[in-house]
């Protein structure tokens, strides 16, 4: 499991802990262990992958409290939600991140993740033209290579 920094980490935790407070929710051990096993991983995860990798690093929770604890992390803003082109949704920590936006391979579902520039600038021009202001968004471009077979 990847190191976190120890502040960074008591960041989030905050985060958490302060949301669980104001919507009346129970502080566990479990919810904890799983918000730092979600922050230790780099990239995107589904519900599954994060079981497992939590059994084998002999963690106690169970699927049910994942699922649980996942839409908690999303209603809070820790982890944002999507869904690939698959029948099954991916999962991926928020806090502190860059905006970024993803290419899938339609070949092998592998997920590439970008940032560019021109993308914030189309989004302010989007705001000014309807006159609203963004809360989120998301960008997708699905494809593939293009090297020879």
């Amino acid at each position: 499991m990847k190191k976190i920094a120890e502040d960074s980490f008591d960041n989030i935790r905050k985060l958490f802990t302060d949301y669980l407070e104001r919507h009346g929710h129970r502080k566990t051990p479990e919810r904890f262990t799983i918000l730092k096993e979600i922050f230790a991983t780099d990239g995107h995860f589904d519900i599954e992958t994060l079981y497992i990798r939590m059994k084998n690093h002999k963690y106690r929770v169970s699927r049910a409290t994942l699922y649980n604890t996942i839409e908690l992390l999303l209603d809070c803003g820790l982890v944002t939600k999507h869904q690939f082109g698959t029948n099954y949704a991916q999962f991926e920590k928020t806090n502190m991140m860059i905006q970024h936006d993803h290419f899938i391979f339609n070949e092998t579902g592998e997920v590439l993740e970008f940032y560019d520039p021109r993308i914030e600038e189309i989004k302010a021009h989007v705001q000014d033209l309807f006159n609203v202001d963004t809360t989120h968004y998301s960008l997708t471009f699905y494809g593939n290579s293009r090297e020879q077979k």
